[in-house]
């Protein structure tokens, strides 16, 4: 397998769910009409070293993008990446019906080349929670045993980041993200944020596709909170490349630092490997719902992962084994639970479809 190929077997995958068909709740069930966004990041280990490919999709890039890195696995240096936005209401407005991206502001974000509007992560950003917790709890600033007081609770910053991880708590969330400010690593001055560590453990690993930007020292978080949508930002590439630094079954990125000590990043796999929420990319939480479509099979695959959902938006990022493939997915999409074919589904069954497919193809095709 090269990376041309399983960038071309991306974007078949991706071309045969015929995502402009899906049925959107806020058009009365009609088809969305166009290419929604998608973000969709794969990385393969084998014997012969890892193999990757970044293909991207949207209204205005239809048949997809292929994204070239700097050096072997380094930085999206192909796509200029814009933000997401949304109005004075908090609402997402590019993906709202009718929505005129001629006459949207989408602020640039970085990099160069074909535009594309990232969509919010969702609750993927919690990754980026996580990780900066446990750098906390590396430099002795934190300890995953400290009790934490939010919300009327006290419990161990590791309960926190269970319930945060598992089943995708937005208090335990808040919880942490009051953390990270009250350690000092997170910094405001009235409304300006004036220094965020977390940004700058980013910079040092090469990922300018990770960002959670203007949280509150309360915790705050969401749109209301000044955050969210539009401060909060992940690339599926850099979200995958996080990920494959707390993969220690993975080999490390070659000249990368160490990100998290093998006890924190130990701690972070536990969570992901208990993961409850499969609806994005794996859907074995759904199965018993009407018109069920398999997703990235488990089992026979183990996947350690963490998934995001709203109206607007679905993302998931995780670890896969499955004999001997092993393989990282990302994604992040505009197809949230407004895309639902049922109340207790998180999205269109398109995407659990797409994960399954990229699977099967990778059992074919892996360099085991």
């Amino acid at each position: 397998m090269t990376a041309d190929e399983l960038a071309q077997a991306l974007c078949r995958a991706v071309l045969a769910q015929r995502f402009e068909q899906t049925a959107d709740a806020l058009q009365g069930g009609a088809p969305l009409g166009v290419m929604p966004s998608i973000d969709l990041a794969v990385v393969v280990f084998g014997d012969a070293g890892p193999v990757a490919a970044n293909v991207l999709f949207s209204r205005e890039h239809p048949q997809g993008l292929v994204a070239h890195v700097d050096g072997a696995f380094g930085a999206v240096a192909s796509i200029a990446f814009h933000a997401d936005v949304r109005d004075a209401q908090g609402r997402s407005v590019a993906w709202l019906p009718g929505a005129d991206w001629g006459r949207l502001h989408f602020p640039p974000w970085f990099g160069a080349g074909p535009r594309f509007v990232s969509p919010y992560p969702a609750s993927l950003l919690k990754l980026m929670v996580a990780v900066g917790v446990a750098r906390l709890v590396d430099q002795g600033r934190s300890d995953w045993l400290q009790v934490l007081a939010y919300g009327g609770q006290a419990r161990p910053v590791a309960d926190w980041l269970h319930d945060m991880i598992t089943i995708s708590c937005n208090a335990s969330t808040s919880a942490l993200v009051a953390h990270l400010h009250a350690c000092g690593a997170i910094r405001r001055d009235g409304e300006r944020e004036l220094h965020n560590e977390l940004h700058d453990l980013f910079a040092a690993h090469g990922l300018p596709g990770l960002r959670i930007a203007n949280t509150r020292p309360d915790g705050g978080w969401g749109n209301d909170a000044g955050a969210g949508v539009g401060e909060i930002r992940m690339t599926a590439w850099d979200a995958l490349r996080l990920l494959w630094r707390l993969d220690a079954d993975a080999p490390p990125p070659a000249g990368a630092p160490a990100l998290l000590s093998a006890a924190s990043r130990a701690v972070l796999r536990r969570t992901l490997d208990a993961q409850q929420l499969h609806h994005i990319l794996n859907s074995e939480s759904l199965r018993a719902l009407p018109g069920w479509l398999p997703g990235i099979p488990t089992p026979p695959a183990t996947f350690a992962h963490k998934t995001g959902n709203t109206q607007n938006y679905s993302s998931d990022a995780g670890i896969v084994h499955d004999g001997g493939l092993h393989y990282l997915i990302a994604v992040t999409t505009s197809l949230g639970s407004r895309y639902a074919p049922h109340a207790d589904a998180a999205t269109t069954w398109r995407l659990p479809a797409l994960g399954g497919a990229i699977h099967a193809w990778l059992t074919c095709h892996h360099p085991a």
